[in-house]
């Protein structure tokens, strides 16, 4: 994951998931936003996303995919906001972790708040699990995608991982 800021050639691509379609928007060959809503930025062009993510989010929606290998860059996001984004790719598939372990994996055990603030701006939602995040009380708070898609991924993971038992 690197950051640069760089608007370098921006295109998406529309990949049509069990959820819903999702839009892959890209710079160059990194994978910078993954959204439910269609770009509506006139810069960015239609194009194809890079056959080996397609496979991997094929793989990750039949349960077979773990962990994402595509690079990614990030044209937003504050330092903390990337430190957060980061620390979200260690929790385990098929599992979840409190807002508040997030904090504290970061170091900042009394941000419990901004790091809700910096998942509700997670760039690339599913490739970076914010999904697997919930309420230290078990309840499933938020999700920018909408609750049900949360849900959802959570239980293609659980599922899937139940039956590699």
């Amino acid at each position: 994951m690197k950051k640069t800021g760089e608007k370098a050639f921006l295109f998406f691509d529309a990949y049509k998931s069990p959820l819903d379609i999702l839009y892959l928007v890209f710079s160059g060959k990194y994978l910078c936003g993954l959204s439910f809503d269609k770009p509506s930025n006139i810069q960015f062009k239609k194009s194809s996303a890079p056959p080996e993510f397609i496979k991997e989010l094929n793989s990750y929606f039949r349960g077979e995919n773990t962990r994402f290998t595509q690079k990614m860059n990030f044209l937003s996001g504050t330092d903390f906001e990337i430190e957060v984004w980061k620390a979200l790719r260690k929790i385990p598939y098929g599992e979840t972790r409190s807002y508040k372990w997030v904090a504290e994996h970061i170091g900042r055990p009394a941000a419990v708040r901004a790091v809700g603030q910096a998942l509700s701006k997670n760039p690339v939602p599913i490739v970076i699990p914010c999904h697997r995040v919930i309420e230290s009380d078990g309840s499933l708070g938020g999700y920018s995608a909408g609750i049900n898609n949360k849900v959802r991924l959570l239980e293609i993971e659980y599922y899937s991982k139940m039956n590699k038992k």
